[in-house]
């Protein structure tokens, strides 16, 4: 069976020149954070973000823990597409939400922290867990705790991902999807050079396997 292009979403986009310099390296989506950090941006900063970005490219908020009331108000507002959830939310939470989710799934030494089967959503994203944060972490982990699992919902891989170990994460889980941010990072701030590098390999990878 051939295998399906993977999906590239560049994560903590926190300009409208990062957004466009991604979209121009190919990417499928971009995201945007509204958790406190380093990269939490403002709604009326997303939405400048988005509304810059040219067609096809899907939109992404990422939030924790939110409120649905708030959730569903900035979704609306800056012109959201899907909403990525990396809080404790349930999946009453998610179903109750009403919006296109993908739920992160935090995997730990010890392997997948909830039941993934459970979350009616349209993805699951796997992501680092250590030290008590879930995502973020920019940290790889043991990518055989979900080789062998077999999900009906895609999933997307995120988790300490860079432009060297994306090609071998493509080849051994044949994600549906790979989310980075700080692995296309100069010193805190997204590099368009290592975003299309990052880009290239997955398509890379891609094409030798379809040949």
């Amino acid at each position: 069976m051939a295998r399906q292009a993977v999906r590239v979403k560049v994560c903590g986009i926190r300009d409208a020149y990062t957004a466009t310099a991604a979209a121009k390296a190919g990417a499928d989506a971009v995201g945007m954070v509204f958790v406190p950090g380093r990269r939490q941006v403002s709604p009326e900063l997303a939405r400048e973000i988005c509304q810059s970005l040219p067609p096809f490219i899907t939109r992404v908020g990422v939030f924790r823990d939110a409120s649905p009331e708030e959730i569903r108000h900035i979704a609306k507002y800056c012109g959201l597409d899907l909403v990525q959830l990396h809080g404790q939310e349930s999946p009453d939470y998610c179903r109750d939400l009403g919006l296109n989710s993908i739920k992160a799934i935090p995997v730990s030494d010890q392997g997948i922290m909830v039941k993934a089967h459970d979350y009616p959503v349209k993805a699951l994203l796997f992501d680092t867990c250590t030290g008590g944060q879930s995502g973020g972490t920019g940290r790889v982990f043991n990518w055989q705790l979900i080789q062998e699992i077999k999900y009906k919902l895609p999933f997307i891989l995120a988790g300490g991902l860079t432009p060297e170990n994306v090609g071998r994460a493509v080849v051994l889980l044949n994600p549906y999807g790979v989310d980075v941010s700080s692995g296309v990072e100069r010193n805190g701030q997204k590099d368009p050079d290592l975003i299309k590098e990052f880009i290239n390999r997955v398509r890379e990878v891609g094409s030798n396997a379809a040949r």
